[in-house]
């Protein structure tokens, strides 16, 4: 046992600031070659887990800290940061908060540089990291012009180069396109078949089931509920919880003896409905970044009141430079986009957030206000809005997004998942006429988020008072990597592939074309297959435990 990677022993950990404890007696023993999923709701004390193996808790982060960890046998506090790093190697949520060189080259060296390593090593490090993840593409690329999923790779290629003994990867499929996931996934259990020892963090348990993981550990409120083999999990947890695979689920309510949750009502499916006008419009857009090449590539589309429309497609495909079009953040090279029949060169940013609120897909890039009240409050109040309505604006987005609790918390001392939900409530309160989100299940659990998208999409949020919470917008835009997210909510689906429109129709019709998911980088998942299977019964795409009624 003395031997082992890592042993963890009665850890427990509550923040200065907090009232609470974030983990509560928790054990691990980690064994070398061994790939471990660390599954869990948001705010359950998984980040927090990798920050005490990791060495940010206590040196960092101040709190009272109790039990044991060990690293081959030795104590975790007899190790300076410096040294653990070079056997733990961690990977962010957010790959915003670790880029630190220019180009991506530059990125996945400054690990191997600071070790002082010959400059022959580093570049051979380089290449491998790079390869091991097909990014060889970004190599001389500025980290700032790629894209979120990108970044995540780069980030990932930089702990790679490392070489550790030790991963912990927190969220790591969090920014990745289906594809890219899976091949990150197939890395990380070569990985450990090569001996590493890895920790991964990820809320999307059915994805990581592909790795074959040697065991999951599922946390809730700090504590180890359930270490065990994959194929006990189901069993275990509650399916409103954690996402399993669509089968499991249908059986679990099938067998459950209760009656299983009936659809919610569909948003209206009738594409570009003849008495609607369209509220955004994409009239042959192309566009690329200063005097780089196209991202956008001769882009038409409208989008009209009463549709919810996935926007998917690969890492680096144009979706978020898309949406940032019709939020007027960046104009065309050529052609124009019109927001209400106006064109957004001659609004301004604020004129067209009255029409289009807009979710970020990096939390750090909204979030700058001493607490989460006053960051929902701010837009609102510059929209003008009155006092009274402002407050009811704000409780409302709190009640919506789970954030009871925390509104006098600062919004950038939560957890990832809690600053995302953060951002996602600042353009609910805003009210504009249409949302819009980038990657909204990102850092969130499966009930957390099924939670906020059904009060957003369907007005059944509830109040603390009980009252429902209505939430109604003309148009709802999402960009999403999570296929379930589309087949569960949209009434239309646009895939995006090389900065153009390569599908765009109903999920019902351009879901089942297998052939063109691939192209776009889309791996179908069980939900779909089950959707496909019972479409004849149902006539439309349903989540799991509405399929488990259809007989």
């Amino acid at each position: 046992m003395s031997q082992l990677p890592l042993v963890i022993k009665h850890l427990s950990f509550k923040y200065r600031n907090r009232p609470t404890y974030a983990l509560q007696d928790v054990s691990l023993e980690l064994k070398p070659g061994e790939l471990v999923v660390v599954a869990g709701t948001s705010g359950c004390g998984k980040t927090t887990l990798i920050r005490c193996i990791n060495g940010l808790i206590p040196r960092s982060y101040k709190g009272d800290l109790e039990g044991t960890m060990l690293f081959n046998g030795v104590g975790a506090s007899t190790f300076s940061l410096a040294k653990l790093s070079q056997m733990v190697g961690t990977l962010l949520q957010d790959p915003e908060k670790q880029i630190l060189g220019s180009q991506v080259k530059s990125e996945v060296a400054f690990g191997p540089e600071n070790l002082g390593l010959p400059r022959e090593e580093i570049a051979a490090r380089v290449n491998e990291a790079l390869d091991r993840l097909g990014i060889g593409y970004l190599r001389d690329r500025e980290t700032f012009s790629i894209s979120g999923g990108e970044k995540q790779k780069a980030a990932l290629a930089g702990l790679l180069a490392m070489r550790p003994n030790i991963l912990l990867l927190d969220e790591p499929l969090a920014s990745l396109d289906p594809a890219s996931a899976r091949e990150a996934l197939a890395v990380f259990r070569k990985l450990a078949d090569e001996g590493a020892s890895i920790l991964l963090v990820e809320h999307r348990v059915e994805d990581t089931l592909a790795t074959n993981p040697d065991r999951i550990m599922y946390l809730k409120d700090g504590c180890v509920k359930y270490l065990g083999k994959p194929d006990g999990l189901a069993d275990a947890v509650d399916w409103r919880e954690v996402k399993l695979p669509a089968p499991q689920v249908i059986r679990r309510v099938q067998t459950s003896g209760q009656p299983s949750r009936p659809s919610a009502p569909p948003p209206d499916r009738q594409l570009r409905a003849t008495h609607a006008a369209p509220v955004i419009v994409f009239d042959r857009v192309s566009f690329g970044y200063g005097e780089g090449p196209d991202i956008l590539k001769d882009v038409s589309l409208e989008i009209r009141t009463g549709e919810t429309v996935a926007i998917l497609g690969p890492n680096g495909a144009g979706k978020s430079t898309l949406i940032k079009h019709a939020i007027g953040l960046l104009h065309p090279r050529r052609g124009r986009v019109l927001v209400e029949g106006k064109d957004t060169r001659e609004l301004s940013v604020a004129q067209v957030a009255h029409t289009i609120g807009y979710a970020f897909q990096s939390p750090t890039h909204m979030l700058f206000a001493p607490t989460v009240n006053e960051e929902l409050a701010f837009g609102p109040h510059n929209l003008g809005y009155p006092q009274n309505e402002i407050d009811d604006s704000v409780a409302a987005s709190v009640s919506i997004l789970n954030l009871n609790g925390l509104e006098s918390y600062p919004p950038l001392s939560l957890s990832f998942g809690q600053q995302k939900r953060v951002t996602i409530a600042c353009v609910v309160a805003m009210r504009s006429k249409i949302l819009a989100l980038d990657e909204p299940t990102a850092g969130q659990d499966f009930g957390n988020y099924m939670s906020f998208m059904d009060s957003i999409l369907l007005n059944e949020g509830k109040a603390s008072d009980g009252k429902p919470v209505v939430s109604n917008f003309d148009a709802v835009l999402f960009i999403t990597h999570d296929l379930d997210l589309a087949v569960t909510y949209a009434s239309r689906v646009i895939l995006v592939a090389d900065g153009a429109i390569a599908a765009d129709g109903m999920p019902e019709t351009v879901l089942k074309d297998y052939a063109l998911l691939q192209r776009c980088r889309v791996v179908p998942t069980s939900l779909l297959a089950e959707n496909i299977r019972l479409l004849p019964q149902t006539g439309k795409f349903q989540r799991a435990e509405s399929l488990a009624a259809v007989r």
